[in-house]
């Protein structure tokens, strides 16, 4: 059994200016997508150019940053924030969904395609196999900050971890890693190997849905429940009901596709 080991959740500051390491995580998973994202489209077959990549990425941060914090507010604790609208602004305090995120950033694509007069499918084909280094390093940024952490484990599971944050002394699921793993590297490496070549239209797209809403579906098992939600209809956790239309609409994509 190990213990979380409580690493300082600021990397260092400024003067009134903290870097925090959930930040910096953040910062990588945006750079790996310009520097692998420049990479691939020096092929012309893409229909993304390097300069399109750049503006991918400016539009892509609001995306991730604005609908990440709308969602969460409003898939996990609506009541609260219309009562305190003035809290969504309040970013420091945490509190983001991955969710809202992918909403905003498919909303960010619609409107990139539109400006650019291309194809939805030719930009998130392009876009969904950069996205998943990003999602693993914002997990990482989770376990670093010892939040989300996982529900009880056997003692006896060698990577079971004790949680001070969580104040019970209870080994449980590093299910932040487990995320980290299965939504961000396995699902990277499979997005990446299967779009080195021209698939049909939409079929990168829909893997990437499939592939992260499975992965998710099943971690959520591993996944202690908002205290302040618990477990909703037929015992399946409030990500797990938001994960299925991302696996219903994966899988009609892939269908189509094929």
């Amino acid at each position: 059994m190990l213990v979380h080991p409580q690493f300082d959740p600021v990397v260092f500051t400024l003067g009134p200016l903290a870097v925090r390491w959930y930040g910096v995580m953040y910062l990588l998973g945006f750079a790996a997508f310009w520097i692998l994202g420049r990479v691939r489209a020096k092929e012309a077959w893409r229909g993304i150019t390097p300069e399109d990549v750049e503006d991918l990425l400016f539009y892509g941060v609001f995306g991730v940053v604005l609908g990440g914090r709308l969602g969460y507010c409003l898939f996990y604790q609506p009541g609260y924030y219309l009562s305190h609208p003035g809290e969504i602004f309040a970013l420091w305090h945490g509190g983001m969904s991955a969710h809202g995120g992918l909403l905003g950033v498919i909303l960010v694509m619609i409107l990139f395609a539109w400006r650019k007069k291309k194809s939805l499918f030719t930009v998130s084909d392009f876009v969904a196999p950069l996205v998943p280094l990003g999602l693993m390093a914002g997990r990482i940024g989770n376990f670093i900050n010892g939040e989300l952490w996982g529900r009880p484990a056997s003692p006896d599971l060698p990577w079971a971890m004790v949680f001070p944050q969580a104040a019970d002394g209870i080994a449980r699921h590093p299910s932040q890693l487990y995320e980290a793993l299965g939504e961000g590297l396995i699902l990277f490496l499979m997005l990446y190997v299967v779009s080195r070549k021209q698939t049909k239209p939409g079929f990168v797209s829909g893997l990437f849905c499939l592939g992260y809403g499975v992965a998710r579906f099943i971690v959520e098992f591993f996944r202690e429940p908002d205290a302040f939600l618990g477990l909703q209809a037929l015992s399946l956790s409030q990500g797990q009901w938001l994960t299925i239309p991302v696996i219903l609409l994966g899988a009609f994509l892939v269908w189509r596709a094929r």
